[in-house]
């Protein structure tokens, strides 16, 4: 049983999925008031006001900005168990069991691919790139990355790549209006990041591809592994490594940014020809088939099993 038609075996109607997607959200909103009342203390207490945390420790700072994603994918699986009538699991993979080994592979292998990246860069400009290391907020800094970051990255790619993916799949029964909804609403939905606002709505074209390439993955893979591998892989990269002033990870990371923000060629290297390569090296590694039908073909209930209309 493929990815999507594995979510017949549930509760898959429209209304399932829309006040599972509103209990998940209620519940992230909890996660908001650390950090509200935090920001608002510090904001009362102090004067700086020139980035997106003022007056509070980066580390914090970052922690506090992932509790709501924390709770919201908290919130997803309750949805997925008590209003879908799901096993977790069904919405992480086509397999019996969870694949690891593929999610390491894809983390080892995104995180090698940004050094590079970075590292050319680097060699390129050096003078954009001020060293800020600081042994003891690092070491909190890598903690704090390494531990919860996945969670951000998790909810992200549990809601759009399997929950969403699943349910336009299933409403509409065909692959590729799962793909373009899913992948374009997560682009869409980065509009609110600040590097939109400093890049310019361009960036969203960089978001809404990147939605694709993860749903490609998604769909030609069976399952979530790699996606989840490749998404906290390129996050808890960015925390560690490069920060800026402007950018939705302000963190305590081993170099600051310091060029003028614009578009330049290491936003679009990844889109045509990083993840092309990319593409095509798990398609080897894994052994992908049948390309047209997994990514345009229609969505097929599963013998025996009946649509769950209730």
């Amino acid at each position: 049983m493929d990815f999507i038609a594995q979510a017949f075996t549930g509760k898959v109607k429209w209304h399932h999925y829309f006040f599972g997607t509103l209990l998940s959200f209620f519940i992230m909103q909890f996660g908001a008031f650390p950090l509200l009342f935090i920001r608002d203390y510090a904001n009362s207490s102090k004067a700086n006001t020139a980035t997106l945390n003022p007056g509070i420790d980066n580390n914090l700072f970052l922690f506090l900005m992932i509790i709501p994603f924390a709770l919201g994918l908290f919130g997803l699986i309750i949805a997925i168990k008590k209003i879908h009538n799901l096993p977790f699991l069904k919405v992480l993979t086509a397999r019996k069991q969870f694949d690891w080994r593929r999610t390491l592979i894809a983390f080892i292998a995104w995180f090698a691919i940004s050094y590079t990246m970075i590292m050319i860069d680097y060699f390129i400009s050096p003078e954009h790139y001020i060293l800020n290391f600081k042994l003891i907020p690092f070491i909190i800094l890598v903690f704090v990355s390494v531990m919860f970051i996945p969670f951000q990255s998790s909810f992200e790619e549990v809601y759009f790549r399997g929950y969403l993916m699943q349910g336009f799949g299933v409403i509409t029964k065909y692959r590729l209006v799962a793909l373009i909804i899913t992948s374009t609403a997560f682009g869409l939905l980065h509009g609110a990041n600040p590097e939109v606002a400093k890049l310019g709505n361009l960036l969203l074209i960089y978001y809404v591809i990147t939605g694709f390439f993860f749903g490609i993955i998604t769909l030609m893979d069976d399952g979530l592994e790699l996606t989840l591998g490749l998404h906290a892989a390129n996050n808890i990269f960015t925390a560690l490594f490069v920060t800026t002033n402007w950018s939705v990870f302000q963190t305590d990371a081993l170099f600051i940014d310091n060029s003028e923000p614009e578009m330049n060629w290491m936003l679009f290297v990844p889109l045509f020809l990083v993840y092309p390569l990319v593409l095509l090296w798990f398609s080897k590694k894994f052994a992908w088939k049948n390309w047209r039908q997994k990514l345009f073909g229609n969505v097929e209930i599963p013998i025996n099993i009946n649509e769950n209309i209730s």
